[in-house]
């Protein structure tokens, strides 16, 4: 039975980050329809995954996570202009039948992501 994860990592404290809302899109031709919305727990994931079994279909989805809501309430960042605060992240399913997790490693100036297991 397929899956989608993520969970998000602080690589400038070195710890989870807790409460990063995330929203999941649905992304078909010029759709883009909104699934979800989450909010990571203390260790950074959600408290299930954000799609499993005949919910996730094989196409593509966009993940965006709110970095500068996180980033300013863990005192990273101020009230002006960030530099990084949505960060959209779109990827494709190609088989249903697998676990894809996408985890986001943030910190107030870069980011990276990557097909975890």
């Amino acid at each position: 039975m397929g899956r989608l994860s993520t969970h998000v990592l602080d690589t400038a404290t070195g710890k989870p980050a807790a409460g990063v809302k995330i929203m999941l899109y649905r992304i078909s031709g010029q759709s883009h329809r909104k699934i979800k919305d989450v909010v990571t727990n203390a260790d950074g994931r959600t408290d299930g995954p954000l799609l499993e079994g005949g919910d996730l279909t094989a196409g593509s989805y966009e993940l965006v996570f709110c970095a500068g809501d996180y980033l300013r309430a863990s005192g990273q960042a101020g009230d002006g202009v960030l530099f990084l605060d949505e960060i959209p992240i779109r990827f494709g399913v190609p088989d249903a039948g697998q676990h894809y997790h996408v985890p986001l490693l943030l910190s107030p100036f870069g980011y990276s992501t990557y097909r975890g297991s």
